[in-house]
C-alpha cells in the first residue's frame, strides 16, 4: 500500500510541475526571441495551423507552415519585450521596436503591442493592439 501511495504522489508531482507543458507566456517569449534572431522558421514553428493574424482591419489566416514563415519574414521590426502579462491562454506583450538583421525597422524606438492566444503550446491568434501611449506605432509588431 505504501508503495502504491508513493507512486501516486510521484505521478501527481510530475503532472503538476508542467512536465511537457509550455506556459503561454513562454511561447510568446520564444516567438519574440526567434524573430529577433532572424530565425523565421523557428518563429513560424510556434504558430498553429490556420492561426489568425489581425493587424487593423486586415485579417490573415496562416494555413500552412510556409504561410507562417512568410508572414514572420515580412515583419520589418525586431522587438524587445518591455511588458508582458498572461491571463490563462491569453498573453498581452508590449515591445520596443528595432531593426531586424534582414530589414530596417520603419519605427525604431517606438512601442507596439499584440495580444496572443495560445493553445497546445502554439499561437492560434496574434492580434496587434494599441499600446495606449504616445509612442504607439502603426508598424507591425514583432
Amino acid at each position: 500500500m505504501r508503495l502504491l501511495l508513493a507512486a501516486a504522489c510521484v505521478l501527481a508531482l510530475l503532472a503538476g510541475c508542467g512536465s511537457g507543458g509550455t506556459s503561454p507566456e513562454s511561447v510568446v517569449r520564444a516567438w519574440s526571441k526567434a524573430l529577433n534572431a532572424g530565425d523565421n522558421d523557428a518563429a513560424a514553428d510556434l504558430f498553429a495551423r490556420n492561426a489568425e493574424v489581425v493587424q487593423g482591419s486586415v485579417v490573415t489566416r496562416l494555413r500552412t507552415h510556409a504561410d507562417a514563415v512568410a508572414w514572420n519574414t515580412d515583419l520589418p521590426c525586431s522587438g524587445k519585450i518591455v511588458s508582458i502579462s498572461a491571463h490563462g491562454p491569453v498573453v498581452r506583450a508590449t515591445f520596443v521596436l528595432g531593426d531586424r538583421k534582414a530589414s530596417p525597422c520603419d519605427g525604431p524606438g517606438k512601442q507596439a503591442a499584440a495580444v496572443f492566444r495560445i493553445r497546445g503550446g502554439k499561437i492560434v491568434l496574434w492580434h496587434q493592439v494599441p499600446t495606449g501611449g504616445p509612442s504607439t506605432s502603426t508598424a507591425p509588431v514583432v
